[in-house]
């Protein structure tokens, strides 16, 4: 989950459960699992049918600038992007770093930006600029802990978690960050006002929040109220549990994204994906936003690239995350492909030459905007399953929303499948959105699909 390793949820649990340092922090022990009753925040217009790309600054370039990452705008506005998600962008500690350059997410000032980025002034321009184009920035904020060298250690040792013997402890084995303590108050008022100042001195849109989790969920609805009487915010935990939907407008998709891995690897069943939305939808309120990937920082660079784990199904799942109820994440690179794991201490710049699947994103993304059927949360349309004659290796939908109507058809195995559509409510005269060509679903229709292969119909 996190920028040294992908710990699992069980895992992190785990470790909650059997640390008396973790235990006193706000990781929630009963809200994955079972149904949690709670007020769910307004969203921001704007998010109703957007889509979120998340930009690592450092890698996206040579220069690793604002500068340099403004000029790309218009290509991603044109892709179907809206929300941009900045991973973080402040001083970097250097006291017990690991490698060259360190962990984004080991904070030394949190009203500061590294200087390896821009500047402030560049910083706004790059805001001013998305908002010119109509997109959304927000800002990736890491409330659990921050660098040894952060001015706070000395000035506030009482505000991070000691062990038994007194001293400063980082959570889990992330040696390069000392862990803060949310039984504090002083604490809670810097971090609250840190987040208040970013969004009325620089006009972001909100924050993705690391580790959310672990950081007691009533500072987050605090925060949120007091964001929200600036200007409509868009906050994304880096956490599941539902409980945080009170405060965030969107949780992570972390089983989805193993559920799909595992389906490519052969493990799970198309049969999988219903299990899990029929539990998704017991546990989280419709209009919970729910974030589905093939790949993100942690993924890229810990756990593979998206051609390590998913193969030849590569674009057959990034399908199958943009169309299924929740906001789909595109990570920097994917549309070009990205076929290397990017080093997180290291410059490791990606190279732009021809971006490959740029049309390939651009058809999905602006259906997924176009088309109410596929919008978020309560906005999007009712997701039913088309049963099929071989339903372990195919998995076939309809969403449907006053006159926008969208079928998908994926054959998530490696093997041709010869397929047969049951029911009545695919039938019809449909748009193919990769072969601009109609295609009528009547009651005796077989298709014939090739390994891994794809169909979008609209209507």
């Amino acid at each position: 989950m996190k920028h040294r390793i992908c710990i699992s949820f069980l895992v992190l649990l785990t470790v909650f459960l059997f640390n008396p340092v973790l235990s006193k922090k706000g990781f929630s022990q009963n809200n994955v699992g079972q149904k949690v009753s709670y007020q769910q925040v307004k969203h921001p217009a704007w998010a109703k049918n957007a889509t979120i790309y998340e930009v690592n600054l450092r890698q996206y370039s040579v220069p690793g600038t604002f500068k340099a990452f403004q000029t790309q705008l218009p290509r991603l506005k044109a892709m179907g992007i809206d929300i941009l998600w900045l991973m973080p962008i402040h001083p970097i500690g250097e006291k017990n770093r690991k490698g060259t350059l360190g962990s984004f997410y080991s904070v030394k000032d949190y009203y500061g930006i590294d200087p390896s980025y821009g500047t402030m002034e560049d910083f706004k321009n790059l805001v001013n600029k998305a908002h010119e184009l109509g997109m959304h920035l927000i800002l990736d904020w890491v409330a659990n802990h921050t660098s040894w060298d952060n001015p706070l250690i000395t000035e506030h040792p009482d505000w991070y978690t000691n062990d038994s013997t007194g001293k400063i402890v980082s959570p889990f084995d992330w040696s390069d960050v000392a862990d803060l303590n949310y039984d504090q108050p002083g604490l809670r008022t810097y971090m609250k006002d840190a987040m208040l100042w970013w969004v009325k001195e620089t006009g972001i849109d909100g924050f993705r929040c690391d580790v959310a989790g672990m950081v007691p969920t009533d500072f987050w609805i605090d925060v949120r109220t007091e964001l929200d009487k600036i200007s409509p915010v868009f906050l994304l935990a880096e956490a599941e549990e539902p409980v945080l939907q009170q405060a965030f407008d969107m949780t992570y998709g972390w089983e989805f994204h193993h559920i799909m891995n595992d389906i490519a690897k052969g493990k799970k069943s198309a049969d999988d994906i219903m299990k899990y939305f029929a539990k998704n939808d017991s546990l989280y309120q419709k209009d919970a936003y729910r974030m589905y990937f093939t790949s993100n920082h942690d993924e890229n660079s810990w756990n593979g690239t998206e051609y390590e784990r998913l193969g030849e199904g590569v674009k057959t799942f990034a399908v199958l995350s943009v169309t299924v109820p929740g906001m789909p994440l595109v990570y920097t690179g994917q549309e070009l492909p990205l076929k290397k794991r990017l080093q997180f201490f290291e410059k490791d710049t990606i190279t732009w030459k021809t971006v490959m699947l740029n049309g390939f994103y651009t058809k999905l993304l602006n259906l997924k905007k176009s088309t109410p059927a596929l919008w978020n949360g309560a906005e999007g349309g009712k997701f039913v399953r088309i049963p099929t004659n071989v339903d372990k290796n195919v998995f076939a939908f309809v969403r449907e929303k006053d006159k926008s109507k969208v079928i998908v058809i994926l054959n998530l195995s490696d093997k041709p499948q010869t397929v047969a559509l049951k029911g009545k409510d695919f039938l019809g005269t449909y748009n193919n959105i990769y072969t601009g060509k109609p295609l009528t679903l009547a009651a005796d229709v077989q298709l014939t699909l090739k390994p891994w292969m794809y169909i979008v119909l609209t209507k």
